[in-house]
């Protein structure tokens, strides 16, 4: 049998692997085929989790700010029709990098589309069409290990925008969608799972109400949309949600008076503890109790509380601002553990564009 690396027990050899930075994964992949079978078994990052190698990962689609040159010095500028791009942010070491563009999307991501991380995979999927404004059916796939797009099943009809979207944590690698509204601006209730692995999509039960503009998380192993307006509604957000039961198949009841009543459903996020957190529209970061109230935690620093993205991963939250509208982007990090102090992280202006979307995952 052929070594990892020759001369070297295989443990010790799959150790020398397991410290391999995710930047270095297609590298190292090309090496060779038992390298490449490693990096791609589950088994090989089971181990690398369980051994405290795994580091989280921020995916973001993100404006890429336009270019200008006013003399010597070079510029950002916020553009009218920004293109939108995937970007990957590491809070371990503070670094960006902007992935490869769709090949088949040449002015860049669709606007307003959603994504979600299964796995070591990232999914993009609806939007518009940044030419046209016509919604959007399509689903691709980014493989971080490989650097490489594929297309997936494109999404069942009709074609809907602002929908809510969220990857089951679990393992089981679907991408649940729900609610939004379709190319005649009627609001939708039904609700359908991306199996990433199979390629396919498959119908869930309806919900009990229309949900347009609504969001969507994971919370304690149920898909939970949030908030939403019904098409007669039209822009006046509700504060209840419904619950999907992957295992039951079927929705719980609604609940209501889930919200605050300044809170918008985009500014929720499901924290790695299992809480429901919301920023409202002044700022304040807070956490739903076990009771179903909520308790304030936080206020979000000045400068990001324009248009805030946030994020949660393990015991740490995440949010990406600007300090007022069409202004560069500050990223701060909140140890949900203290809670106490945010810490701003370094953005290049290169990478100080609007952010409407991201996921996280762990690599």
């Amino acid at each position: 049998m052929q070594d990892l690396i020759p001369g070297l027990p295989d443990e010790i050899a799959r150790d020398c692997l397991l410290r391999v930075p995710y930047e270095a994964f297609r590298t190292v992949r090309s090496v060779c085929r038992l390298w490449k079978q490693e990096l791609e078994s589950p088994s090989f990052h089971r181990l690398r989790k369980s051994s405290g190698l795994s580091r989280p990962l921020v995916a973001l689609a993100q404006a890429d700010p336009a270019f200008s040159s006013g003399g010597p010095a070079q510029k950002y500028a916020a553009s009218a029709t920004p293109s939108y791009r995937l970007v990957l942010f590491s809070p371990t070491t503070g670094t960006w990098v902007s992935l490869p563009p769709i090949p088949v999307l040449p002015h860049g991501l669709p606007l307003f589309c959603q994504i979600a991380a299964v796995g070591r995979e990232l999914v993009v999927i609806g939007g518009w069409d940044p030419d046209t404004w016509a919604a959007s059916d399509g689903v691709y796939v980014y493989n971080l290990e490989s650097a490489s797009w594929r297309r997936g099943a494109r999404m069942p009809a009709p074609r809907r925008s602002f929908f809510a979207c969220a990857a089951s944590p679990d393992g089981d690698r679907r991408v649940f969608v729900a609610g939004g509204h379709d190319e005649e601006k009627n609001a939708l209730k039904s609700a359908m799972a991306y199996d990433v692995a199979r390629d396919a999509w498959v119908p869930l039960p309806d919900m009990a109400r229309e949900r347009d503009e609504c969001k969507g998380v994971f919370l304690r192993g149920t898909f939970h949309v949030i908030s939403g307006y019904a098409t007669q509604a039209q822009g006046q957000f509700g504060r209840s949600t419904e619950a999907f039961d992957a295992a039951a198949w079927k929705w719980g009841p609604v609940e209501e008076n889930v919200l605050e009543g300044s809170t918008c459903p985009r500014m929720c996020v499901a924290g790695g503890d299992g809480r429901l957190y919301a920023c409202s529209a002044a700022g304040r970061v807070a956490v739903r109790g076990a009771a179903g109230g909520w308790r304030a935690v936080a206020e979000v620093p000045e400068d990001a509380r324009v248009a805030p993205q946030l994020l949660a991963w393990d015991r740490e939250l995440m949010v990406m601002g600007s300090g007022c509208h069409g202004g560069a982007q500050a990223c701060y990090i909140l140890d949900l553990n203290g809670m106490t102090t945010w810490h701003k992280m370094e953005v290049p202006p290169e990478y100080s564009g609007h952010v409407p979307a991201g996921c996280c995952l762990e690599i």
